[in-house]
């Protein structure tokens, strides 16, 4: 960052106003940009239509516009008495209610025109106003965010009419430096949704290898195989190999904030997918101590595997820091050193072992997985060296998933710092 920014930005945190700069009822923003309300930016679009064989329905969302069948579990749609709105392609739309006064806007790119709810927003820029710019002063800034706090009315739902949206007023740079803006937040765009897809296309790619690498249902090899390695792979039912088992029951009165953490069925669905528990969970050592004289305790290599909720997720003890679990919401696989740890994580990953959970939870029923359905469960296993590379293969597609993860959210990160610059003005650029 370069000084004349870093001390703009300096000058703005102790509320002075920076030499090129006034302040407006939108905060301090650079001489040459001028105040306007959304009303001046934007034209309505009312088209309605009920041709639903021609045109594709979708739902506007915090993640973009999604097909309807999608959005809504396969679920078609259907005429209705007003018929839809049409959004053309380039045009924008919104869900206009929110839970948790959040809303977010949509520009259509899906290369032709689709059909929203007939009570969706639909509007289009003025000539004096860039939406690629103004949908990022939208959806992005903190401004906007306490405006939609305040529609809040009373009752649970925020409302964001399209007449209250045209009240707010933003900054507004002269229309050249706002398709600079927009060139460069657009460029940003495209990079992070490259990332995007490198991460699905490596998702894609480890969920064929798990195809291809375990033996299917009635099978004694897999399809694909490391070099050298010819034998049949031994049938087996958990059961027979290992104790399958759970812990004494904590009630939530013993949860605490420290000590010797506690996981719940969530926090191991959080863990399969890279992300943070909603809280951490601990016990006290006292009591750790006293239930492990039961329980016994888990060590490396064991194996915890969710039982309700979303069933079927495994989770692997790689260190031997103490740790204790939820009771019967989580079966406890203590394997140890009987089955390569890696190659027993991601056994369960596998079509045979998941659709032996989901038939053994019943259907129509809200699933379970149990500890007898766990000592029952089949695994095909390997001689040890072959255990241990199929392992490390997995275990190694993982870590560059997470790292290209870990990649695309410093983007997000530098994306919403550039855009906190460039949206208030602190930082320049010159239109054409």
């Amino acid at each position: 960052m370069i000084p004349e920014v870093r001390d703009r930005i300096d000058q703005l945190r102790h509320g002075n106003v920076p030499g090129g700069y006034k302040k407006t009822g939108s905060g301090i923003i650079p001489n040459e940009w001028q105040v306007g309300q959304v009303s001046e930016c934007i034209e309505e679009y009312k088209l309605l239509s009920n041709d639903i064989e021609h045109i594709p329905v979708y739902s506007s969302s915090r993640k973009g516009l999604i097909p309807q069948s999608d959005y809504y579990d396969q679920r078609e749609a259907v005429e209705t008495n007003l018929g839809y709105k049409v959004v053309p392609q380039g045009y924008v739309t919104y869900r206009h209610m929110s839970d948790d006064d959040v809303f977010h806007f949509n520009i259509n790119r899906t290369g032709g025109d689709i059909l929203v709810s007939s009570e969706y927003p639909v509007f289009t820029s003025s000539d004096n106003c860039d939406l690629s710019f103004l949908i990022p002063a939208l959806n992005n800034t903190a401004r906007f965010r306490y405006f939609c706090k305040i529609q809040k009315l009373g009752g649970t739902r925020t409302r964001l009419y399209l007449d209250n949206l045209k009240k707010y007023a933003l900054a507004l740079p002269p229309f050249n430096e706002q398709i600079k803006i927009a060139e460069i937040l657009t460029t940003q765009d495209k990079v992070i949704e490259l990332q995007e897809r490198k991460i699905e296309e490596l998702k894609r790619f480890k969920k064929g290898c798990l195809e291809r690498m375990f033996p299917r249902k009635g099978q004694k090899v897999p399809e694909k195989r490391f070099h050298a390695f010819t034998d049949d792979w031994e049938q087996r039912k958990l059961g027979d190999i290992m104790n399958v088992t759970s812990v004494k029951r904590i009630h939530q009165s013993d949860w605490t904030d420290s000590g010797i953490r506690f996981l719940r069925a969530r926090d191991i669905v959080s863990a399969s997918k890279n992300e943070e528990p909603d809280d951490y969970l601990y016990i006290s050592k006292e009591k750790y101590d006293e239930y492990s004289l039961v329980s016994g305790k888990v060590a490396i290599g064991d194996l915890l595997v969710t039982g309700v909720g979303t069933i079927g997720v495994p989770y692997l003890i790689r260190n031997s820091e103490p740790l204790y679990f939820k009771d019967g919401n989580i079966i406890w696989f203590q394997n140890g050193t009987k089955i390569d740890g890696d190659f027993f994580l991601y056994s369960f990953f596998g079509k045979a072992i998941q659709d032996f959970i989901n038939e053994s939870a019943g259907i129509g029923t809200v699933g379970t997985y149990t500890i007898e359905s766990g000592k029952k469960t089949p695994i095909s296993l390997p001689e040890m060296k072959e255990q241990q590379q199929i392992g490390a293969y997995f275990r190694n597609l993982d870590n560059l998933i997470t790292l290209h993860q870990r990649k695309l959210e410093e983007m997000k990160i530098q994306k919403k710092a550039l855009m906190q610059l460039l949206l208030t003005g602190i930082v320049r650029v010159k239109g054409e």
